[in-house]
């Protein structure tokens, strides 16, 4: 019997043992294989081998559609004008019209005279000027080449005329009111063909134009670059003579009243005495300053004057003498030094003669006399302070009446002045516009007269020499060209897309897990068996290399128990659990299989036995092992079905009686212990199992598992810490990715050895 052995790889070992993300991974990772991390050109090809039949018909209709696109393509040529627009700043009269935000960006100018390059109302003025209902490009006179395409679609017509009546053409709708239905289908067709681009970094404008007639196309190039440049100039002549015209009756009109505002001051000027207003102006604002002054110091006085006679009014006059103000003044103090020397003159007299003598009446009567004009000086002194207190009465009253006779008349100099000055003002802006606007005017006169024009034709278009679309047989490498493109496209696009579990190379380089061999898919049977004839060879011969991977990875000499489960239901783990079993009971070891998927029980089909009892019982207690074990095809396989879907599935096999039946098995007469568990993503059983056995072994159909859904059923998994964790790839179509299998796997040999045993 030929085996494929496969070498077991370190890499993978040490790859199946990366940590998943929430979950350790398993260890003892023995058995696990890899394919080479390089990529090969072969592999590339086993994409294109697995999507042939697609690719190939991609190739093909690409290929035919090309082909007879090009036969029924007219040639056409593109002739190129050439325009240098500069901005309105190139010939703008300086100071007129000036738009400093709009001259800052002048990309919506360049924008808009793209626009009108392709507008409907340049293209009708060409249209009218090339007669262009007369060109049979664009009055369908045309003739059309003759290919397979028109030839059918030149039948369907006759044979749809000879059935029915076909409705008349509907006319174009005018996209303007004033268009007729035949001059809108002209312009359209026209504007399709018209082709606008700016050359980047520079104020050039490429105007293409495309038609079946290379001297037509250079013809409609010319005119409507030719057409634009005229209409440019049309429109800024225009805007010019509008521009004069109102300059013409803005300055008449500005004129007007020019005179009327100078007429108005000069009146104004004589009425008032204008003239002298400033000079009034100045003598004024002086005078009122100069009584302002005034003022202060009458008030200064009179305040000092008050203040003396207050003094003078609060006593009586017998005490006049003691007021300060009027012993200060001279006068006074001069009358009473008199009067003391009277005194002592008396004095001194009186102690030398008696009251008769005459000596000291003498000096009696100079003391009356000098005590008299003392008073006579004291109230001389009063009547003095009281005549200065009325006089600065009267000076502060009479300053104060002419400061205000003063201020009264600038007040009335100054309402004249804002009136001189408002007419004044109205008149030089009168002046000014008119001026300005007569200044406008000349230099619109010597711009209308240069007839300078921001617009000109750089290059001419040239009749072109060659069409721009290649037809006929020129056209048959293009289209096996771009048909061998596209098929080798679309099968690496539909790969990229599928993203499920295809080759070992996605368990061992995208999961990084351990892998144990492949598993083809059979044709035609449900339940393929080892124990069958008519299984096919490579079926066979790829669970002896599974057992051969599963003695290798677990080699110690105790019972070894195994779980077989899944991601997602029909990936075939249960015909993979049987036959892996089968094949260990092939090579000589007594194996106990057991269907531990108490939902939907499917062990006992493929081995054909009763499903009446099984684990089921044991775990609630109405049975016991040996009354559910059953023999099978080969004496060293014995099995135990799932007997009665129970209620409670999870929890028997989470109970104590499992975990005591799987010990009691570990120590008896088995070699190996295949157990069959449901699918992860849908129950829990498997995750329940996992940290009680000696391994698990994950089933995964090619093919048929997204690879989200596997990593997540793996993770589920792994967060239980198993001891040991392998993937088996299942339904493996061999034929539809014969390169990569015979590339990596040697496939061609099972084949070869298939052959020589028959």
């Amino acid at each position: 019997m030929a085996t494929n052995k496969i070498a077991p790889s370190p890499t993978a070992r040490s790859e199946s043992r990366a940590k998943t993300p929430g979950a350790a991974a398993p260890t003892g990772a023995g058995g696990a294989f890899e394919v080479d991390g390089e990529v090969h050109l072969l592999d590339r090809l086993a994409i294109v081998h697995r999507y042939r039949a697609i690719a190939v018909a991609v190739f093909i209709l690409t290929t035919l559609a090309i082909v007879i696109q090009s036969y029924g393509t007219i040639p056409t040529y593109v002739a190129q004008a050439r325009l240098l627009i500069e901005d309105e700043r190139s010939t703008a009269v300086p100071g007129l019209n000036q738009d400093n935000t709009y001259y800052q960006d002048p990309e919506p100018y360049y924008q808009t005279q793209y626009k009108i390059l392709k507008g409907r109302e340049l293209v009708r003025r060409v249209v009218h000027k090339l007669k262009l209902e007369t060109i049979p490009e664009f009055n369908g006179t045309a003739a059309k080449p003759d290919t397979p395409l028109t030839l059918l679609t030149d039948l369907q017509h006759r044979v749809t005329g000879l059935l029915r009546k076909s409705p008349p053409p509907q006319a174009v709708e005018p996209a303007r009111p004033d268009e007729t239905p035949d001059e809108a289908a002209l312009v359209s067709a026209f504007t399709a063909r018209l082709g606008v681009e700016p050359v980047r970094g520079s104020r050039l404008v490429d105007v293409t134009f495309q038609s079946t007639d290379p001297v037509f196309a250079a013809l409609a190039a010319n005119a409507i670059t030719r057409e634009y440049v005229d209409q440019n100039l049309d429109v800024k002549t225009s805007g010019t003579a509008n521009m004069l015209d109102w300059l013409d009756r803005e300055l008449s009109n500005q004129q007007k009243k020019v005179q009327e505002s100078e007429a108005a001051l000069a009146d104004y000027r004589d009425r008032k005495n204008a003239m002298s207003l400033d000079d009034k102006q100045n003598i004024i604002v002086s005078r009122v300053n100069k009584l302002s002054d005034d003022v202060v110091i009458a008030k200064t006085k009179k305040a000092r004057a008050q203040v003396a006679w207050d003094q003078i009014r609060s006593v009586p006059p017998a005490d006049l003498s003691d007021v300060a103000a009027i012993a200060q003044n001279v006068a006074v103090a001069n009358a009473k030094a008199k009067v003391l020397d009277a005194q002592r003159d008396r004095a001194r007299l009186a102690d030398r003669y008696g009251e008769k003598h005459p000596e000291l009446l003498k000096a009696v009567s100079a003391l009356a006399e000098a005590q008299r004009q003392y008073d006579l000086a004291v109230t001389q002194a009063a009547q003095s302070i009281r005549n200065d207190f009325d006089t600065a009465v009267l000076e502060e009253q009479t300053f104060t009446q002419n400061l205000n006779a003063a201020r009264a008349d600038a007040q009335d100099l100054s309402k004249k002045s804002v009136d001189y000055n408002v007419m004044e003002r109205e008149a030089k802006s009168n002046r000014q516009v008119y001026e300005s606007l007569l200044q406008k005017r000349d230099e619109l006169r010597v711009s209308s007269n240069s007839r300078a024009n921001n617009v000109r034709i750089v290059e001419s278009a040239e009749v072109p020499k060659g069409p721009i679309s290649s037809g006929g047989r020129r056209s048959w490498p293009v289209a096996i060209a771009i048909g061998l493109v596209l098929a080798l496209a679309v099968p690496f696009g539909l790969d990229y897309i599928n993203d499920t579990i295809k080759t070992p190379e996605d368990i061992t380089r995208r999961m990084k897990l351990g892998f144990l061999g492949l598993i083809p898919s059979v044709r035609g049977d449900k339940h393929p068996l080892l124990a069958s004839s008519h299984v096919p060879h490579d079926f066979s011969e790829s669970f002896r290399s599974l057992r051969t991977a599963l003695i290798s990875k677990y080699d110690a000499p105790e019972t070894k128990i195994l779980i077989f489960t899944s991601a997602q239901p029909l990936e075939g783990k249960t015909t993979t659990a049987v036959n892996t079993a089968v094949a260990l009971a092939y090579g000589g070891a007594r194996v106990l299989v057991i269907d531990a998927d108490m939902r939907r029980p499917g062990l006992h089909r493929p081995l054909r036995l009763t499903n009446e009892r099984g684990l089921s019982q044991v775990l609630i207690g109405h049975a016991r092992v040996r009354d559910v074990i059953q023999r099978t095809v080969d004496p060293n396989l014995l099995a135990i079905t799932a007997g009665r879907t129970p209620p409670n599935p999870s929890e028997l096999l989470a109970s104590e009686r499992m975990k005591t039946l799987l010990t009691n098995l570990a120590h008896g007469p088995f070699d190996w212990i295949i157990i069959d568990t449901p699918p992860v993503l849908a129950v829990t059983d498997a995750v329940v199992l996992a940290p009680q056995v000696t391994g698990v072994t994950f089933v995964v159909g090619a093919e048929m598992t997204r690879r989200r859904l596997a990593e997540r059923a793996v993770e589920t998994l792994l967060s239980t810490r198993p001891k040991q964790f392998a993937v088996v790839l299942n339904k493996v179509d061999f034929a539809r990715n014969k390169y990569y299998y015979s590339r990596y796997y040697g496939h061609q040999y099972k084949n070869y050895y298939a052959e020589a045993s028959v």
